[in-house]
């Protein structure tokens, strides 16, 4: 929280954090907090305070916090990558992995960007784009849940209105001693099967569905697998020799050596083009298969 009474006093704030940068190089992310805290009261307006800040918070497990500084940075800076990336960060943790897998996109969005304009955002693709599959791989399984559920309530609904229509007709039984009991247990046996019988079917459509499930997990088609790192393409781009490649698969490759995989021969980052159609079609297929994340 901003203090009133501090001085407004950039230099000041400047000290703090780079005293808070070597308690955070050393591990001391408490004491990184309390200088990034001291650092903001004096520069309230310098976005990179809060998500200093909010990168100590990260080690301290403080995702509400995270979350807090990270937006507010967001608002004194819109195009904020690494802001966005430690918000995702922290939503994911809170088990939020929709608004989770959204911010990881526009931090990716924005590191591709800065990749493509010459800046330092080469070394946080792999992370950015690790948490973006992530977050889609934990998405689809919450939705996965949610299905699931849905048919065991629809199934509880099911057998509630068929028990219901049994004891209702059980009501109208006439009649007395042996001849209405025989009558009743007649009338309990045949509902008895009709309610088995609902059960089986719903169990034979879980079934299926849990089979077709396996068949889809043996089977990544080959034109969405990143042939360096053998992962499902994210983003992928493609080279002048018309191969296919994830993009943080690329730029790592190319930050080691600037040749083409394949050929050998040059290869710049800006030879690289996005490989949009592909791009959709692996998008679709971790969207219904988001089990592929960790194939």
């Amino acid at each position: 929280m901003v203090n009133a009474e501090v001085p407004h006093d950039p230099a000041k704030a400047l000290e703090y954090k780079e005293s808070g940068n070597k308690c955070f190089q050393a591990g001391d992310y408490v004491g990184a907090e309390a200088l990034y805290s001291k650092a903001i009261n004096h520069d309230p307006s310098n976005p990179l305070l809060y998500t200093n800040r909010s990168m100590a918070l990260l080690k301290l497990h403080l995702y509400p916090r995270v979350i807090d500084d990270t937006r507010h940075a967001i608002d004194l800076l819109p195009h904020n990558m690494k802001a966005y990336f430690q918000l995702a960060q922290a939503q994911i943790a809170l088990s939020d992995p929709s608004a989770a897998l959204t911010n990881a996109k526009i931090a990716h969005e924005f590191c591709v960007e800065e990749c493509m304009t010459g800046g330092k955002g080469a070394s946080s693709l792999g992370p950015i784009t690790e948490l973006v599959l992530r977050a889609k791989k934990e998405d689809w399984e919450r939705r996965e849940n949610e299905r699931v559920s849905g048919l065991g309530g629809l199934l509880g609904e099911v057998v509630r209105g068929l028990e219901r229509s049994r004891d209702a007709e059980l009501g109208a039984v006439e009649g007395e001693g042996e001849e209405r009991e025989t009558r009743v247990k007649e009338i309990s046996d045949v509902w008895h099967k009709k309610i088995e019988d609902v059960k089986r079917v719903f169990e034979s459509a879980e079934g299926s569905a849990g089979m077709k499930d396996e068949s889809r997990r043996r089977k990544v088609p080959d034109w969405c697998v990143d042939d360096i790192t053998f992962s499902v393409m994210l983003d992928p781009v493609v080279t002048k020799t018309g191969q296919s490649y994830d993009r943080s698969s690329i730029m790592e490759h190319l930050r080691r050596s600037p040749t083409d995989p394949l050929t050998r021969e040059p290869l710049q980052v800006s030879d690289l083009r996005p490989n949009l159609a592909l791009r959709a079609a692996c998008e679709e297929f971790l969207a219904e298969n988001g089990w592929a994340v960790d194939w």
